[in-house]
């Protein structure tokens, strides 16, 4: 019994010395688990040499989306007034673990490397909690300009995460010009433009032109890939010029790579690797931060038109009524309103789908009006010098003053008193945009009034505006008059050249398009005239 009582004994022993053996192998491959995932961690974690060395950066990249949410599309295309309660900030989420940033960039398989440091989580920060609203806007926008950007990148079998430099070149902002004097989405300076065979001359300014400047964009950045064959030194190449990369390659002892000649950089190319890895994550995990893209009520359907002669904004959106501020939008290469075509060198006119038919039937009508006031013996006369710049002639218009209201912007400005943003900004000396409450700005105009006003005849009716959740519902306004949500009296607007429905309703608070024409029997909205009198309650 005792012999049986020893075996068993030893047994247990045994069986307890191998489980402890197998536990201990188990913490062993889970320690070298852990151990592979954090060397997996760190190698995608790059560590700066110094601490970020420039908070100057976020005014800039401040600046460029504050441009950008000044546009003409975007302040008529974008509900801007509403983006405060459409893109709260994602305050409800903890910060994340820099594991979770790294893991996604990783996932993004991207073809440039894409590294993570405190750095990059700072101006993810900065456009995901400080510039929510824009950044949808910038997403609403992508639908129009990354296709543009992706076959040009494709044409020369570059990486398509390029598509993004534009995101932290310019905002998306066609014609946003920097601090240094670059232009256009993709920010480039006359010189480096004028390589790559963008026109630059009074009239016409090729680095505003989204497609032309994207190829030479395309180009430039293929070029620099063969003398440096580093993408993240191609991107600070693109920056701040091959010059100082040549010279931060020099006075780093020949060293290649771009974090190893970081603190030799000039301090805003520092910032740019970091901030294009934030913008790469950005744009691909919104959804992951609750933030969406905010759609334009309109999209800008488009379609061409080559012109071998002279023409004036102004004359297409007399003809076509269309305003002159959409032109603009459409064709922002051309600087004072007029394209310089002529038989042997005829240039591109951009416009609205739905106004190439009409231009095609009235062609000669649009060549013809006001020819002799905008190019008398075909000579374009608008421009005259005034002390070394380029000015429209103010001659016949009346100097009015107007106030800066809370809540007012250049281009709205603009819009009201039908002139250009670029002139007003001239006339005033507005740099960036930037104007305050209370400031008076001189205007040059025909008219004294702005286009809000209207005639002073005052008369009753009926009006039907209906609406559900604070939005107007189609359906619900076929109702007759007589079964409106309420009455009262209304005011005349007179149509002018360039109005259209909507933006007649964007003068008047509460008012839509669809209501202007419900009120007015209109049954098609391109039927406008000028001199044609709307209805237009007076509550609006």
């Amino acid at each position: 019994m005792k012999k049986v009582n020893l075996g068993i004994l030893i047994l247990m022993l045994l069986i307890c010395a191998i489980n402890a053996t197998a536990q201990i192998n188990n913490i062993q491959t889970n320690a070298s688990i852990i151990n592979t995932e954090g060397k997996i961690l760190d190698s995608v974690k790059c560590v700066l040499p110094d601490s970020f060395p420039n908070d100057n950066l976020d005014s800039i990249l401040s600046d460029k989306l504050d441009s950008m949410a000044n546009t003409w599309y975007v302040q008529n295309a974008f509900a801007v007034d509403s983006l405060e309660n459409a893109c709260l900030a994602d305050t409800l989420q903890k910060e994340l673990p820099d594991s979770v940033y790294i893991s996604r960039l990783q996932n993004l398989d991207s073809y440039i490397p894409l590294p993570f440091n405190e750095s990059v989580k700072k101006f993810i920060n900065f456009y995901l909690n400080r510039r929510r609203g824009q950044v949808s806007i910038m997403m609403g926008l992508t639908n129009y300009y990354f296709p543009l950007f992706e076959e040009a990148l494709a044409r020369y079998a570059l990486p398509l995460e390029l598509k993004y430099l534009p995101i932290i070149e310019s905002a998306l902002n066609p014609k946003i010009i920097s601090r240094a004097g670059a232009s256009g989405l993709w920010q480039f300076m006359l010189g480096t433009a004028k390589m790559y065979g963008l026109e630059i001359n009074s009239y016409i300014d090729e680095r505003n032109d989204p497609i032309k400047s994207t190829d030479a964009a395309a180009r430039y950045l293929r070029d620099l890939y063969s003398i440096y064959g580093d993408w993240h030194v191609v991107i600070a190449a693109y920056n701040c010029g091959p010059g100082n990369i040549n010279k931060a390659v020099r006075r780093s002892g020949g060293k290649q790579n771009y974090w190893e000649i970081y603190s030799r950089l000039p301090k805003e190319t520092r910032g740019y690797i970091p901030i294009f890895i934030a913008a790469n994550y950005v744009m691909n995990y919104p959804q992951e931060h609750n933030l969406y893209p905010v759609q334009p009520t309109f999209k800008m359907l488009t379609d061409t038109i080559i012109l071998t002669s002279y023409l004036n904004f102004e004359q297409i959106a007399a003809n076509l009524n269309i305003p002159v501020q959409e032109i603009r939008q459409l064709n922002p290469q051309y600087k004072r309103d007029i394209i310089p075509a002529k038989p042997d060198k005829p240039y591109v006119l951009k416009l609205p789908i739905d106004k190439i038919s009409p231009f095609i039937d009235n062609e000669t009508q649009i060549f013809a009006y006001n020819r002799e006031k905008y190019f008398p013996n075909n000579q374009i006369v608008l421009i005259k010098e005034v002390s070394g710049k380029s000015y429209y002639n103010t001659e016949g218009k009346k100097k009015i003053y107007y106030t800066v209201k809370q809540g007012d912007n250049p281009g709205a400005i603009a819009n009201k008193f039908r002139i250009s943003v670029s002139n007003l900004c001239e006339w005033n000396n507005i740099r960036h945009n930037m104007i305050k409450v209370g400031q008076k700005l001189a205007i040059y105009s025909k008219n004294n009034a702005p286009l809000a006003k209207v005639e002073p005849q005052v008369v009753k009716t009926k009006v039907s505006r209906m609406k559900a959740s604070g939005k107007i519902v189609p359906q619900q306004l076929q109702t007759n008059s007589d079964e409106s949500a309420f009455s009262g009296e209304y005011t005349l607007y007179t149509v002018r050249s360039g109005d259209s429905l909507y933006t007649i309703a964007r003068q008047f608070a509460g008012m839509s398009d669809i209501e202007i024409k419900l009120l007015n029997n209109i049954k098609n909205a391109k039927s406008l005239m000028v001199g044609q009198k709307l209805k237009i309650p007076i509550k609006a």
